[in-house]
């Protein structure tokens, strides 16, 4: 299964909210051109995002998008099955209607225990916890090895 831009560039789009938390709100703007992403496709992915309280948006002069809740509460799971429009890899993992052959088909199940395998996995990962991992790492006994990711670099 591929995750789709849209999921990837959700889950960008709410770390960099994320690892400014503490500053107040961003302007979409800003976000685009640290994340490299187009404005008009943020503007597009927001709306989902926003609809689902993951994100709040304040007007006014010191107005833009900020999270409605702290990092630690919102997972990689949870942006993605809201971009994905769902958490399963096919419409008849959820909803045996949509096939005729539902009832028989032996890879039904394959693929609903895969999707939720992923999902799982991607539901015990915070924004905090990708966050953690972006910071330097502790200098141990001499070594001097740089942690490759910095802040804003996700």
């Amino acid at each position: 299964m591929k995750i789709s831009t849209r999921s990837r560039y959700g889950v960008r789009l709410l770390l960099d909210m994320a690892g400014r938390y503490q500053e107040g709100p961003v302007h979409l703007a800003d976000v685009a051109a640290r994340q490299g992403i187009s404005l008009k496709y943020l503007e597009q992915i927001i709306i989902p995002l926003k609809k689902a309280d993951y994100i709040k948006s304040l007007r006014g002069p010191k107005g833009g998008h900020c999270l409605a809740r702290p990092p630690e509460e919102i997972t990689v799971g949870e942006i993605v099955a809201i971009l994905e429009e769902g958490d399963t890899f096919l419409d008849c993992s959820s909803r045996p209607d949509v096939c005729e052959r539902s009832g028989l088909c032996l890879t039904r199940d394959v693929w609903r225990e895969a999707a939720k395998a992923m999902f799982d996995h991607l539901s015990a990962i915070t924004l905090a916890d990708l966050l953690q991992k972006s910071q330097p790492a502790a200098p141990t006994g001499g070594n001097n090895d740089v942690f490759p990711y910095r802040h804003g670099s996700f």
